[in-house]
């Protein structure tokens, strides 16, 4: 073992909460802080210009590579889970939009016994963040870190296709963030004049010249260490080695784990808290027994509906073409616009699966494009991509570390479409998606189904084909969950419980999953952490 290095905090994951905690409690120059990040700095070009997602998913000089187990409800199938490997983690790679899901969905978290934490509690913390393009008002900030933008490019196929949600009875929406979101509209995304804005970009790469915080990149966290049930400190091998001794560093206040739904888990259970008969399993001592950690996981399963058109332009079009893709890289070159600058969804639509629900419980992310997945080709024909997801599915799934070694991948089981609920919404979801391309706007395009095909009828086909065409959208959440219950891991102050000096601040902690994206509740997880963290210090 290296000799021990002394901090006041460590956090461990320098991803979306991460590089935010590190901001705010590096603020105060008596505080001493250590960000511990598994990735790499971010250099790299893809994760600036905002098509780059394409080719930073699934690489793993950005992204972990995590698969799936093979699941049930896909019919046998293993999914891509990408997660950022990076300064700026999951951030540096997503999507960019900027949602904060419904109010309703902060009341649920209070009435579980996390008070503090109801929507009027939340909204001050992501408005403080915030640098929204309107500026200030009732539901948004200014001159924070985190810029809003509105999307620099636009296509009259979506233009249209907000038209037929119209006359499908959906209403438009100027704005997603203001506690509901029933409607169809435009995404604000993270963005700044056409660029990427990240957790790294926006709250360490200003701050890197403070002399009290330390950033260590390509630091693999073994376990976190103990005097008795106390938090003293991390042991972690550089470059994800372990032939070499690996460094020790201790901590005087906290031990702060940010490492994301599905490597949180995997820490705590390597470390010594999870489920006793787990740990004993793999030969781990047992800090404190905590059967929730690593159960809970919830995620957003969008089923990828695909419909050719005609007399329309899409990327599929545009992208063919060498003529085109040389229009697209100078659009971008000299206006920072167009579709080089564009997210991987552009236009939003929130909708009820049922007209007698309160709020939407679907979501769709609309796609002037088709491929047959992330990272392949796109088609040759013209056509959208109509992808919709159940915001509140009842499955529930798991992490679990795989052997007790730290370089051995977690066994992810989401467990989707496992309840019969989420099997009548998933066929629900794509009869509804064909009466919006049944609507007078898409009538010109002439669309035909492609994905799944007009011959699946049936709900118990729609549910069956649901599980050939669906993909995760990359929102794991749950798997320490907050709360006052069996199940739960962390209190509302997101300590863990039985032990002491040691919380989690990510989207682990969700007690339940965001009706929306979840990276920006995630930011807002940590504004509030840090709040408590500073105010547990005075």
């Amino acid at each position: 073992m290296q000799a021990s290095r002394e901090f006041d905090y460590i956090i461990i994951g320098a991803g979306t909460a991460g590089c935010l905690l590190a901001n705010r409690l590096s603020q105060n120059p008596d505080n001493k802080v250590l960000i511990l990040e598994a990735g790499s700095k971010d250099k790299y070009l893809r994760t600036k210009i905002p098509v780059g997602y394409l080719f930073s998913m699934g690489n793993p000089k950005t992204d972990w590579c995590y698969t799936t187990e093979k699941e049930d409800g896909l019919n046998g199938r293993s999914l891509t889970y990408p997660r950022g490997r990076v300064l700026g983690g999951s951030s540096a790679i997503n999507g960019m939009i900027y949602m904060r899901g419904q109010a309703q969905n902060y009341e649920h978290w209070k009435n579980e016994g996390n008070l503090g934490w109801g929507w009027d509690d939340v909204l001050p913390y992501f408005k403080k963040s915030e640098d929204y393009f309107k500026g200030a008002n009732d539901f948004h900030g200014e001159n924070g870190a985190w810029r809003v933008e509105q999307q620099r490019l636009s296509w009259a196929v979506l233009d249209s296709f907000a038209d037929a949600c119209v006359q499908a009875g959906i209403p438009p929406i100027e704005d997603f963030n203001r506690g509901t979101n029933f409607g169809v509209g435009y995404f604000d995304v993270n963005q700044r004049t056409g660029v990427r804005v990240s957790a790294d970009s926006a709250f360490l790469k200003p701050i890197r010249h403070r002399k009290n915080l330390t950033i260590i990149t390509d630091a693999s966290v073994e376990k976190i260490t103990f005097d008795g049930k106390k938090a003293t400190g991390v042991i972690f091998h550089k470059n994800k080695t372990t032939t070499h001794a690996p460094s020790h560093v201790k901590a005087h206040c906290e031990v702060i784990i940010s490492a994301g739904s599905i490597n949180t888990p995997k820490i705590l259970q390597l470390s010594g808290i999870g489920s006793g008969q787990l740990l004993r399993d793999f030969g781990i001592e047992i800090i404190h027994a905590l059967d929730g950690v690593g159960q809970n996981l919830q995620d957003h399963l969008q089923i990828r509906t695909v419909f050719k058109l005609k007399n329309a332009k899409t990327l599929n079009d545009s992208y063919k073409s060498l003529f085109g893709k040389i229009g697209m890289g100078l659009e971008y070159l000299f206006n920072r616009s167009g579709p080089i600058s564009m997210a991987p969804s552009q236009l939003g639509v929130f909708a009820k699966s049922d007209p007698h629900l309160d709020d939407p419980n679907l979501q769709y992310h609309i796609q002037p494009l088709s491929l047959d997945a992330f990272g392949e080709p796109l088609h040759t024909f013209s056509a959208i991509t109509a992808s919709v997801c159940n915001l509140q599915p009842d499955s529930r799934g798991t992490v679990t570390i795989r052997s007790p070694h730290l370089n051995d991948n977690p066994v992810i089981k989401p467990n989707y479409i496992s309840s019969q609920t989420d099997k009548d919404i998933a066929a629900q979801s794509i009869t509804l998606t064909r009466d919006i391309f049944n609507q007078d706007a898409m009538r010109k395009y002439e669309p035909t189904e492609f994905l799944p095909g007009a011959a699946h009828q049936s709900p118990h086909a729609l549910a069956e084909q649901a599980g050939h065409i669906s993909t995760s959208i990359f929102h794991p959440v749950g798997t320490a969950k907050m709360g006052t219950g069996k199940d739960a891991v962390v209190d509302r102050q997101l300590n863990v419980y039985g032990v002491q000096n040691l919380r989690v601040v990510d989207a682990s902690i969700m007690p339940k999953i965001t009706s929306g994206n979840t990276n920006s509740p995630t930011l807002m997880i940590a504004e509030k952490a840090a709040d408590m963290i500073l105010q547990n210090r005075r």
